[in-house]
C-alpha cells in the first residue's frame, strides 16, 4: 500500500490492476477543501497491460503529488523487469495515475540554429551583439531559462554538408529551442544558414571543436563609439566553455 500526503487531499480511493498486481493509493481528507466537484481518476494503461480496473473514489479535490512503488513483485511478463510504476496525482479536481516503466526514454529535443563565419558573427555584426543582450536582459527581468546559445564550430555540422560547403571557418551557431525566434533573427542578420537538428541531451546538442578564435584589430576605427571588447560573446557559450583569446 501507497500512501500520499497531500496538501488539500481527498477520501480514500483505491486503484488495482487484475492478476498482474495491484497498486493502492490512499489520501486521507482534508477540511481545508471547499469543493464539492466529484473527482475523476484517469488510469494509462499503455505500459501496464492489466486485464482489469476497479477505481473507487468519493474525493472533491486535489494538489499535486507524486511518488513511486518498486514492481519486482509483478510479473515480469507482462511489466519490463525490474520497473517501477510512477503515480502522478494531478490538481484541479482530476486525478491521474499514469503507469511508466523506469526504462522509458526520453525523446530527441529539437533544436534550431542560424550559422555564420565566426569574423561576421562575433567582429563584424555589431548589433548582434545588442540583440543578444537585450534577449538575455529580458529572460532575467522576467526570471525566464536561457534557452539560446553561441557555439563555436559546432559539431552538429557534420549532419549538414550543404551548409558547411558554403561556409568559411570558423564558423559559429546561435542555437535555440525557440524555433519562431531563429526566424527572426535570420531575417535579422540576413547573411546567415539556418536549419535544424534533433539532439538526445543538451551537451550533445552544443558539442563544439576545440578552436581558438583571432580577429585582427581595425588600423582606422571611425565609428563616435569604441569597438565591443574581444570575447563579449562568452557569455552566451554554454557552461563551462571559454574561447582563449591570442
Amino acid at each position: 500500500m501507497l500512501t500520499l500526503g497531500l496538501g488539500c487531499a481527498a477520501a480514500p480511493f483505491t486503484a488495482q490492476c487484475g492478476n498482474a498486481g495491484a497498486a493502492k493509493v490512499l489520501a486521507s481528507p482534508s477540511s481545508s477543501c471547499s469543493s464539492k466537484l466529484p473527482t475523476q481518476l484517469l488510469i494509462n494503461k499503455s505500459a501496464f497491460p492489466c486485464t482489469s480496473t476497479s477505481i473507487s473514489t468519493t474525493a472533491p479535490s486535489f494538489r499535486t503529488a507524486v511518488a513511486a512503488v518498486d514492481s519486482d513483485q509483478l510479473s515480469p511478463d507482462k511489466i519490463f523487469s525490474k520497473s517501477k510504476l510512477y503515480f502522478h496525482i494531478v490538481s484541479k479536481c482530476c486525478a491521474v495515475i499514469e503507469l511508466v516503466p523506469s526504462g522509458f526514454q526520453q525523446q530527441p529535443k529539437k533544436y534550431y540554429f542560424v550559422v555564420a563565419n565566426a569574423k561576421f558573427m562575433l567582429d563584424e555584426e555589431e548589433h548582434f551583439k545588442e540583440l543578444l543582450y537585450e534577449r538575455l536582459r529580458m529572460f532575467g527581468e522576467r526570471n525566464i531559462e536561457q534557452d539560446f546559445w553561441l557555439v563555436i564550430e559546432p559539431k552538429f555540422l557534420e549532419k549538414f554538408p550543404n551548409i558547411t560547403k558554403r561556409l568559411r571557418r570558423p564558423a559559429v551557431a546561435l542555437v535555440s529551442t525557440n524555433g519562431p525566434w531563429i526566424t527572426f533573427m535570420k531575417l535579422r542578420l540576413d547573411r546567415v544558414l539556418a536549419d535544424s537538428y534533433e539532439a538526445d541531451s543538451h551537451e550533445e546538442a552544443l558539442a563544439s571543436n576545440p578552436t581558438t578564435l583571432e580577429f585582427e584589430k581595425p588600423e582606422n576605427w571611425v565609428a563616435p563609439y569604441p569597438k565591443y571588447e574581444f570575447g563579449w560573446w562568452e557569455t552566451f557559450l554554454p557552461s563551462g566553455v571559454k574561447e582563449s583569446k591570442v
